[in-house]
């Protein structure tokens, strides 16, 4: 059982790439500028594919990201059937992440204490 387990991982690590790839250079929907994805959980049977993807901005930004990419959705299935030798091409759920949005603002929580330690010493 562990062996399915590799694969998925190695199979939705290839398949992230070619996502990222994809939102890069063919995708041409300006909806999805500026979107990061940033990891993938992939069934198993390699059927389910959760693509989680962080972009900059307010909630509005979000809604309008995750729009573009659900409709890029069947090109990004197409294109992945075309360069990948899979069976099945997974069924792609793309699922905002907002870790990268948490980051930065611990960043700039943190420059925001560092600087006043600074002004205290």
């Amino acid at each position: 059982m562990m062996l399915s387990y590799k694969r998925a991982k190695r199979v939705g690590d290839n398949i992230l790439k070619e996502i990222a790839n994809l939102l890069l250079f063919k995708v041409r929907d300006p909806r999805v500028k500026g979107v990061t994805v940033t990891g993938i959980h992939l069934s198993d049977d390699l059927r389910h594919a959760k693509v989680y993807y962080s972009v900059m901005g307010n909630t509005d930004d979000v809604k309008t990201a995750q729009a573009g990419l659900d409709s890029a959705k069947g090109f990004i299935k197409r294109e992945i059937g075309i360069r990948m030798e899979l069976r099945y091409v997974p069924d792609i759920m793309f699922v905002y992440d907002p870790s990268l949005k948490w980051s930065s603002k611990i960043d700039e929580i943190s420059k925001q204490i560092k600087g006043q330690s600074e002004v205290e010493t």
